[in-house]
């Protein structure tokens, strides 16, 4: 015989555990670890939630809850705006296997008058929800998610053949602010891989020039340039800024050490990415994560054992590859999704078209990061790589 809605919820209700307001309230207060899963739709969403909350709309509950909540023994506690669909959607996480689900009852708009602290979402422009979104449909991205990549800062060292993509693929993706820092001129030789350049731009500084493509790209992207070469005496200036991820697209040994002792000693991400002739790598140095650029090379090798791409050539389309996988390492950084290559090396052979992952280890006696540091202070290592 064919139920009711009045008989289906009351079944509903009967097969689940609620909570009330106060108790919701009084738990999260005293610590208890909840996950809170908000239920209601987009528009709703925006005018405010739960801090803290999971936004997984009744309709996408069964198809995105295993990726969103993937461990089934949390404490998860339903929301919604009365307490009717979230019910549905506490029974429905049941049936699904997940061993402790609760409904609040009643639902946000109780919470929202009893005073209870609320948090609303960041406010897109109808623009910004239009450009983003492929972004926003994405449960790891979401629109928490983009609001963290539009308030995000990320300092892109070198506009060159790394620079230009993953410049081009962070304004793109709406990181808000974007630092650049390059002492060079457009050259016609840089066409061949510095797509973030032009015919048109040739004799113009290369930040000048990025700032250009990055704004017809993308105006929620602000660029803050430096044209100038990074040195021992600007470096703190220019890292003193804030930034959440350096992108490290530089083609010199000793400036590559100037930056990992000063990410070291700030506390900022690098992701590092290098390239010669048809191979390329990239990894990423999380300070008090894993190991730094000198665990690997200790010491900066001979200027003549180093050629630039300008002595030893590099195929065009390598720096796209491994520019955008710097950039897919910042964007994952800034989201807190997935796994940064920390403690990993990739290795591409385009030739092969291989990729190859390498174990890399913090040395405990290494100058920077070691447990007992030698290096304190800033070195200007000569013998600088032609660029």
């Amino acid at each position: 015989m064919a139920k009711t809605y009045t008989e289906l919820l009351q079944e509903t209700k009967a097969a689940i555990r609620q909570v009330t307001l106060e108790d919701l309230k009084a738990r999260l207060d005293a610590g208890e670890d909840i996950t809170l899963v908000d239920v209601r739709e987009k528009d709703e969403w925006r005018q405010g939630y739960i801090p803290g909350a999971i936004h997984l709309p009744r309709g996408f509950l069964e198809m995105q809850a295993a990726s969103r909540i993937p461990d089934k023994s949390k404490n998860i506690v339903v929301y919604c705006a009365g307490g009717i669909r979230s019910a549905f959607a506490a029974r429905a996480l049941m049936e699904l296997g997940y061993e402790n689900v609760e409904s609040a009852n009643p639902g946000f708009g109780d919470w929202k008058d009893k005073g209870y602290p609320t948090q609303v979402p960041f406010a897109f422009t109808d623009a910004q929800l239009d450009r983003y979104s492929r972004h926003l449909l994405l449960p790891e991205v979401g629109e928490i998610g983009q609001q963290k990549l539009l308030e995000a800062r990320v300092l892109c060292l070198g506009a060159g053949g790394l620079g230009a993509p993953a410049a081009l693929y962070l304004a793109a993706a709406g990181v808000g602010t974007l630092g650049i820092i390059d002492a060079d001129t457009v050259d016609a030789s840089n066409l061949q891989r510095q797509v973030i350049h032009g015919l048109d731009r040739i004799g113009m500084p290369k930040v000048e020039s990025a700032a250009q493509t990055l704004a017809n790209l993308n105006p929620d992207t602000k660029v803050v340039p430096f044209i100038e070469r990074l040195t021992s005496e600007n470096i703190d200036r220019i890292f003193d800024q804030g930034w959440d991820v350096i992108v490290d697209g530089l083609d010199n040994f000793p400036t590559r050490y100037l930056v990992n002792d000063a990410s070291v000693w700030k506390n900022i991400p690098v992701v590092h990415g290098s390239i010669f002739r048809f191979d390329g790598q990239v990894t990423t140095f999380w300070p008090e994560k894993g190991p730094c650029y000198r665990c690997l090379y200790p010491e900066p090798p001979p200027a003549h054992l180093a050629p630039s791409c300008a002595e030893a050539g590099v195929l065009g389309v390598l720096p796209g590859v491994i520019g955008m996988i710097q950039a897919t390492e910042a964007i994952k950084i800034i989201l807190g999704q997935g796994e940064p290559l920390v403690g990993r090396l990739l290795q591409y052979d385009s030739l092969q078209m291989t990729f190859r992952q390498f174990r890399l280890r913090k040395d405990k006696e290494c100058v920077v990061c070691g447990e007992n540091p030698s290096v304190t202070e800033y070195i200007d290592y000569e013998g600088f790589c032609m660029r």
